[in-house]
C-alpha cells in the first residue's frame, strides 16, 4: 500500500527549494581593522573606524554556482562595482536597482583620502554614486543608463534571468 503522505513530499520539497533559491543576496564585508591592521571578512557591517571597506553581494551559500549562467558569464566578463557614500539617496537607489536585477556587485564605500583619490582617477571627480561595469563608468544615478549598460554587458533583466 502506498504511503498517503508521500504525495505531499514532492510538492513541499519543490516549494522549499524555490524559497531557498529566492532568498535575498548575501552581503560580505571586507575591511581593515584599525587596531590590528588585519584584513577582516565578515557578514556583518564593520565598525565606523574600519579602513578600506568594501562590500560584495553574492548568492547565498552556493556562491556564483547558484547564479544563472548568463549572470555568471556577464559577471566574469564585466564585473560590477558600485562606489557609494554614507547618507546618499542616489546610492541607495543604485544599490536597490542592482539588487532587484540580481546583479552580483562589489560596493566600495568611499571614506578615506585614498578612496577619494581612487574615485577621482576612475570618474574624473569625487562624486557618488559611480557605477563601474567592466571598463564602462557611469557617474551619478539614472536608472535608464544603469539598465542600458547592464543590458549591453549581458546581464539578465531580472533575478533568475527573468525579463522585466
Amino acid at each position: 500500500m502506498a504511503n498517503p503522505h508521500r504525495s505531499h513530499v514532492v510538492p513541499l520539497l519543490a516549494v522549499s527549494l524555490a524559497l531557498v533559491s529566492s532568498l535575498a543576496l548575501a552581503q560580505t564585508y571586507r575591511w581593515v581593522d584599525p587596531a590590528t591592521g588585519r584584513t577582516m571578512i565578515t557578514d556583518t557591517p564593520p565598525p565606523g573606524s574600519a579602513r578600506q571597506v568594501s562590500r560584495a553581494t553574492s548568492a547565498p551559500t552556493g556562491g556564483d554556482a547558484q547564479l544563472p549562467f548568463a549572470t555568471r558569464q556577464a559577471a566574469q566578463n564585466f564585473p560590477v562595482t558600485l562606489y557609494t557614500g554614507a547618507d546618499c539617496g542616489p546610492c541607495t537607489q543604485a544599490r536597490e536597482l542592482l539588487s532587484k536585477r540580481g546583479i552580483p556587485f562589489t560596493e566600495k564605500n568611499v571614506r578615506t583620502d585614498a578612496d577619494i583619490s581612487e574615485l577621482k582617477a576612475l570618474a574624473g571627480e569625487a562624486t557618488i554614486p559611480v557605477l563601474k561595469v567592466g571598463r564602462q563608468t557611469i557617474k551619478g544615478f539614472e536608472a535608464s543608463s544603469y539598465n542600458s549598460t547592464l543590458d549591453l554587458a549581458g546581464y539578465p533583466k531580472g533575478p533568475g534571468g527573468a525579463a522585466q
